[in-house]
């Protein structure tokens, strides 16, 4: 297999999957946005709340707020060593204490551990009026957006570049000749108009390649969701041979 990467930034990047099937191309799919261990709220305790929202309401909000953390310093809480009773390295307990009148953001949360914050400190939580306030105590452990969405680590999708028979036009001039016959150019100048696919002869996929856009929905970068999602591939592949050996 081979990769090359067409654009990058921290939330963004879109890359050629080449020599690689589709049984692959959608494991890794599936894993940037379900299977990467992702850091969220999942326990909300409050002690007052006046605001115009429900308790449910503001414990949902905060559940779906993108966490920073580092990936290396927490363990999931089935796997930690304290064996689910909760402890530093399995979770982290924020605190939230406003009054009104105010715009609760996220970045008004206080964690246990300094490099835990909102991606967005900026996201609003609720707005509290005169005499109003809001008081609570949140825990966030490890999850996979399988289990809840709120651990959702990425969105991801994928489709295959095309060799292009006879096209007619392509207003974004990405079409070259290449061995005789006509293929999508470098794919990072595609404005992916369809024009050619309309008008051509024939549109031939190429099977073994795939073009990626990836963007993060998690407090990681789209490069470290990448290497963990790679990792978590190569882990349950090692898994799924271990269980093959046994039934022999």
């Amino acid at each position: 297999m081979d990769v090359k990467i067409l654009e990058k930034s921290p939330g963004k990047m879109k890359f050629i999957l080449s020599d690689a099937d589709r049984g692959i191309a959608n494991a890794l799919r599936r894993t940037l946005i379900s299977g990467v261990p992702i850091l969220a709220i999942t326990d909300v305790y409050v002690q007052a709340n006046n605001s115009g929202l429900f308790d449910e309401a503001v414990a949902h909000r905060l559940g779906l707020i993108p966490l920073t953390f580092d990936p290396s310093l927490f363990t999931l809480q089935s796997e930690c060593r304290c064996k689910g009773e909760g402890c530093s390295r399995c979770q982290v307990t924020f605190v939230l204490d406003r009054e009104g009148p105010a715009t609760v953001k996220a970045g008004d949360m206080k964690s246990t551990e300094e490099s835990v914050k909102a991606s967005d400190g900026d996201i609003p939580i609720t707005e509290l009026l005169d005499n109003q306030r809001i008081k609570l105590e949140a825990t966030a452990h490890l999850g996979f957006g399988r289990d809840n969405m709120r651990h959702q680590g990425a969105v991801a999708g994928y489709q295959n570049p095309v060799v292009v028979k006879n096209p007619k036009s392509c207003d974004a001039h990405t079409l070259e000749k290449k061995s005789g016959t006509v293929v999508m150019a470098p794919e990072d100048r595609c404005a992916e108009c369809v024009k050619c696919v309309e008008s051509a002869e024939k549109i031939t996929p190429i099977e073994n390649s795939f073009v990626f856009k990836v963007e993060t929905a998690s407090g990681l970068s789209v490069a470290q969701l990448l290497g963990i999602a790679l990792g978590e591939l190569e882990k349950n592949a090692e898994a799924f041979i271990k269980e093959i050996k046994v039934l022999k």
